[in-house]
């Protein structure tokens, strides 16, 4: 006769969270809505532990159970900011036609732009003026999110190309210690990116990021509906652009 099998000892009995750590998440996910609520109504300088509270008719105390200092719940926020960018920009590589004759490195560029306008406020607290006091905690699950969206950029403007290829694209020339520096820099995507390819990837990020502020911020508005069309156009000349300094073989 076979041994009873204890619930406890079952391997995927033991991988399920237990009811307490299912309440927390909820309470967790409870909150960080709440904050984005009031971020979205009040902007980002507002958010404060306290109104959050309000918000959520609990006390202070409360909330410290979960959040013990309003720099964890802007880094929680944050974290989940650069994941949520990062989702709309696969999936809008994912889900384009995979005839489509637009370049998917700009498809994800507007995937970038189009998360971006749907949620200023959101995208304000990434990309904005830094909230005072706050400093995210250095090599933390804001660094990982962002590493995240990086690579994603980096396959879609360089798939296809080898090592070699890169390293011999044709850049500005870089100082030694820019050189030094580059390459010793942290790499996210697959394989080693060469200073060379590091270089471009880093100036048409700021060239796509440069664009899409502006957009989000008001500064483009004059352009009215054109600024979709505008922006996928220098998407395009953009790619053109580094894909010809990379050669051929």
């Amino acid at each position: 006769m076979p041994a009873q099998e204890h619930p406890e000892e079952h391997p995927l009995a033991a991988a399920q969270p237990s009811l307490r750590e299912r309440r927390r998440a909820t309470a967790t996910q409870e909150i960080l809505d709440a904050a984005e609520r009031h971020i979205t109504e009040h902007g980002p300088a507002a958010l404060s532990l306290r109104a959050v509270a309000r918000d959520l008719g609990m006390t202070v105390q409360a909330l410290y159970h979960y959040f013990p200092s309003r720099d964890a719940l802007v880094t929680a926020l944050v974290t989940k900011g650069y994941n949520d960018l990062a989702a709309a920009v696969q999936t809008a590589v994912d889900t384009a036609p995979a005839n489509s004759p637009i370049p998917r490195l700009v498809i994800a560029a507007e995937g970038y732009r189009h998360w971006a306008i749907a949620h200023p406020e959101r995208f304000q607290l990434l990309y904005g003026t830094p909230l005072r006091d706050y400093a995210a905690p250095t090599e933390g699950p804001t660094t990982q999110a962002t590493r995240r969206m990086s690579a994603i950029f980096e396959r879609e403007m360089f798939g296809g190309f080898t090592e070699a290829q890169l390293a011999a694209a044709e850049t500005p020339a870089l100082s030694p210690p820019l050189h030094t520096y580059l390459n010793q820099l942290p790499h996210y995507g697959e394989g080693h990116l060469p200073p060379p390819a590091t270089a471009l990837l880093m100036s048409a990020w700021g060239h796509l990021h440069g664009l899409v502020v502006l957009e989000v911020f008001g500064h483009t508005s004059f352009l009215g509906d054109h600024q979709a069309e505008l922006f996928r156009l220098a998407m395009g000349n953009l790619l053109t652009d580094i894909h010809r300094r990379i050669p051929l073989t």
